[in-house]
């Protein structure tokens, strides 16, 4: 048995999220701080859900980083594994509200310096899934550190998992985006896209199975690609394609983190060696949750961890 169920490896940041709704930010009056970063988000809904959560990141020695060093330990997240930089203010991103993607602008310091030194061999012995996201290998020496860490985590027999949230305004430009997402899929990671995400990323909206081809070329086995109020369709290489209708949600208050929550379900479930049906399944409900409430999860996701 593998001590550390996930191993959060990424950007942990103050999300500051729009008061005003469906409004973009240039006309955004009000905002409130949440703790944010999509690695962040899974690490702290894993901890709910009663997983053993560790994050590996770094913050600004500041109000900020306090801030977050706080809401991970109250909810059970191992944070030893995150540093605190002298020079650098914690990272900082300013979010639209809204039922869609929303817009958002990034001040971008901390975040982004993580050293091999945060993530030992013996850490990576006692992991289960090494999980990262597409913003965290966005910049060095973040980057360099995850692709390495990566190598070693799959060597060393862990399941690799990636969301890829890709964005054109926190990448340099799409060519070294396809090299390094590519390097990682080598990995045969558990990937997580959007059509948003591949649209960004491809510059067209692609036919899915168009989609699942690209990721299954490249070496992966699953691939799970949200449709946002369609559902979700989940291909496994040499299998039928799986597709679920999302559950229906009457007062959408809130998207920012519905990804994470989805895949914090998703994760959850593949933890609990559930079948890749039951995995989406408890990823929708999860996910359902998120979009009724503005920042984070309600306090009762722990039902979740009941249906297994």
């Amino acid at each position: 048995m593998k001590k550390i169920d996930i191993l959060c490896v990424g950007e942990v940041l103050i999300d500051f999220i729009g008061h005003q709704t469906d409004v973009l930010i240039n006309n955004t009056r009000d905002y409130h701080r949440y703790l944010g970063g999509s690695p962040t988000n899974v690490a702290m809904n894993s901890a709910r859900l009663g997983l053993n959560a560790t994050m590996v990141a770094t913050v600004g020695d500041d109000g900020f980083g306090e801030y977050i060093f706080e809401r991970l330990n109250e909810v059970g997240v191992n944070t030893e594994p995150i540093k605190k930089l002298k020079n650098k203010p914690t990272s900082v991103i300013f979010v639209s509200r809204s039922d869609k993607t929303p817009e958002f602008v990034a001040y971008r310091e901390a975040d982004y310096h993580i050293s091999e030194n945060q993530i030992s061999s013996n850490l990576l012995s006692q992991t289960y899934i090494f999980h990262t996201t597409c913003f965290a290998l966005s910049k060095n020496p973040s980057r360099t550190t995850i692709l390495k860490k990566a190598h070693e985590a799959f060597d060393s027999g862990c399941k690799l998992s990636i969301d890829i949230n890709y964005a054109d305004e926190i990448w340099d430009n799409k060519e070294d985006a396809l090299k390094v997402i590519k390097a990682y899929c080598k990995f045969n990671p558990l990937i997580k896209i959007s059509e948003d995400d591949m649209l960004r990323l491809f510059n067209k909206q692609l036919p899915h199975n168009e989609i699942f081809d690209f990721f299954h070329s490249e070496g992966v086995e699953t691939i799970c690609l949200t449709l946002g109020s369609k559902g979700v369709k989940l291909s496994q290489k040499g299998k039928d394609i799986i597709q679920l209708p999302a559950i229906k949600v009457d007062n959408v208050m809130d998207a920012t983190g519905a990804g994470d929550a989805f895949w914090s379900g998703f994760l959850f479930a593949y933890v609990k060696k559930r079948p890749v049906e039951e995995c989406l399944e408890v990823a929708l409900q999860l996910a359902a949750l998120k979009l009724q409430n503005v920042g984070r999860l309600p306090d009762n996701i722990n039902i979740l961890s009941n249906l297994l």
